[in-house]
């Protein structure tokens, strides 16, 4: 039988956008003419569906089906995944305020995760406003809601504005007189997110019977199914130890936005988050949950969308009773660092590997004694 290929490996779907339109327009009013039609949205759109709905001066918001390729193993959509989501929301906010023709960067992502992602939150609405925009730097906020409005998330970022770029007032000029006229292909499938999902969330009685250490290594081994998230972009660990995980997913270009030859820094946020998030699985034993509690990532050189693998490695620098804390950092396929982590997580005992309740930090007096 011939070998299917991944969705990592199909064409991406998708476009970048117009070099003359980011000469001759504000950031506004190139977010305006992307969200009015006048251009085609960028692969991450075509991957999980993430969608551009609204724009004001200082404001946007996108949107995110909550479709179960979305799922790790434990059937949640972990608050790592929220990076897919929420990045573009973070750079747009920013990008609104910026004059024609000048380039910014997202320096550093923060979140803070309140409610655990469940298939039935429907789709996710993540509404970004602007803090600060000066000379250099950047400073915005978006807050994560469901269909019932509860707020999952709230995150912030710190983007890094760039030099205007220099350009003859002739490409300008025919730039404005001459903006892009896309028609939307007539694709030959369904686009990923889709599709008919491919991968397992594991049953309960597994979570019960195995510790976290066992169901990675199993994992790994291939001795239990990957889950569907493997299946829509190809992150997977690769290597597993009591408190610490080796991850890799491919730098594909079905994880970019609309700056051309540059991997999406919410995807590498993504990977830094899971490698965090799996390190603390590994500590826990049978029968017992975990729920992140927040996320800080930093960017320290883009990334080219070559198809090659990133790998971020994952340790747990403190494991108490209650809160685990633990780092990552991720790495191109040449071995450059290109970002690093912090966050932390809540040990739930008893609890089911689906955390749908509100997470609830420890009492601090009991977070002080706990070790």
């Amino acid at each position: 039988m011939a070998r299917k290929t991944p969705i990592w490996e199909e064409p991406a779907r998708g476009f970048y956008a117009d070099p003359g339109q980011f000469l001759a327009l504000s950031g506004l009013d190139s977010l305006r003419s992307m969200f009015e039609g006048g251009s085609l949205p960028p692969p991450i759109r075509y991957l999980c569906g993430v969608q551009l709905s609204a724009v004001e001066p200082g404001s946007v918001t996108f949107t995110m089906p909550v479709t179960d390729w979305l799922l790790f193993a434990q059937g949640v959509v972990s608050g790592a995944t929220l990076g897919l989501l929420v990045d573009l929301p973070l750079g747009c906010a920013v990008q609104t305020a910026l004059p024609p023709a000048t380039p910014f960067t997202t320096a550093e992502i923060s979140f803070k995760f309140l409610r655990t992602v469940v298939p039935r939150s429907g789709t996710l609405t993540a509404r970004g406003r602007l803090i600060h925009a000066g000379k250099t730097i950047g400073v915005s906020l978006v807050e994560v809601t469901d269909d019932a409005g509860r707020l999952l998330a709230v995150t912030s970022s710190r983007c890094t504005i760039l030099p205007r770029v220099a350009a003859p007032w002739e490409i300008v000029e025919q730039a404005l007189k001459n903006p892009p006229r896309l028609t939307e292909p007539a694709w030959p499938s369904p686009h990923p997110y889709q599709r008919l999902v491919k991968g397992e969330v594991l049953a309960q009685e597994i979570w019960d019977q195995r510790s976290g250490l066992a169901i990675m290594r199993a994992l790994i081994d291939g001795e239990i199914p990957a889950p569907p998230l493997h299946h829509l972009c190809g992150i997977a660990p690769i290597e597993a130890d009591e408190g610490s995980t080796n991850w890799k997913m491919p730098a594909s270009e079905w994880l970019c936005t609309p700056v051309p030859g540059r991997l999406y820094g919410g995807a590498t946020a993504f990977l830094a988050g899971t490698a965090i998030d799996g390190a603390v699985q590994t500590t826990v034993p049978a029968g017992t949950a975990i729920a992140s509690v927040d996320l800080k990532v930093y960017f320290l050189r883009p990334v080219v969308p070559d198809g090659r693998d990133l790998v971020a490695r994952g340790t747990i620098i403190h494991r108490g009773r209650s809160v685990a804390i633990g780092t990552s950092q991720v790495f191109d396929a040449d071995g450059k660092k290109i970002a690093v982590a912090t966050g932390s997580a809540l040990i739930l005992p008893g609890r089911p590997a689906t955390v749908t309740t509100e997470l609830t930090p420890p009492h601090p007096l009991a977070a002080a004694d706990d070790d």
